[in-house]
C-alpha cells in the first residue's frame, strides 16, 4: 500500500502547467518520430530542472512559491537540448529548442 502512495504522490505536478505549447522545431522533431518531449516535460513538472546553474537551481525553487517564471534545460543528445519553461503567471509551458527561445 505504501508503495501505490508513493507513486501517486511523485505523479504530482509542483505547480500548474497552463496550456502546453510545442514550438515548431520541437513539433517537427515529436512528427518525425525523432523526439518524445513527455519524460523532459515531466521532469519540469517534478522539479527536475535539468542542465541548469545551481544558482538558476535554486531560483527555479523559489519560484515555486514567488510565482516566477520556471525555466529547465535539458541535454537530449550531443546535438539536441530542449528548453523548457512555465510562465511567470503560469499559463502556458513552452517546449522549444534553444535557437526558438
Amino acid at each position: 500500500m505504501a508503495s501505490a502512495a508513493r507513486n501517486t504522490r511523485d505523479r504530482r505536478l509542483l505547480f500548474p502547467i497552463g496550456a502546453l505549447i510545442f514550438s515548431k522545431g520541437v513539433d517537427q522533431l515529436v512528427r518525425e518520430g525523432r523526439l518524445d518531449p513527455l519524460p523532459y516535460f515531466q521532469r519540469h513538472t517534478r522539479g527536475d530542472w535539468g542542465d541548469i546553474t545551481d544558482d538558476r537551481w535554486q531560483e527555479n525553487n523559489a519560484a515555486l512559491t514567488s510565482g516566477q517564471r520556471l525555466d529547465s534545460i535539458y541535454q537530449v543528445t550531443r546535438e539536441l537540448t530542449l528548453c523548457i519553461y512555465t510562465e511567470a503567471d503560469r499559463s502556458a509551458t513552452h517546449i522549444a529548442l534553444p535557437p526558438e527561445i
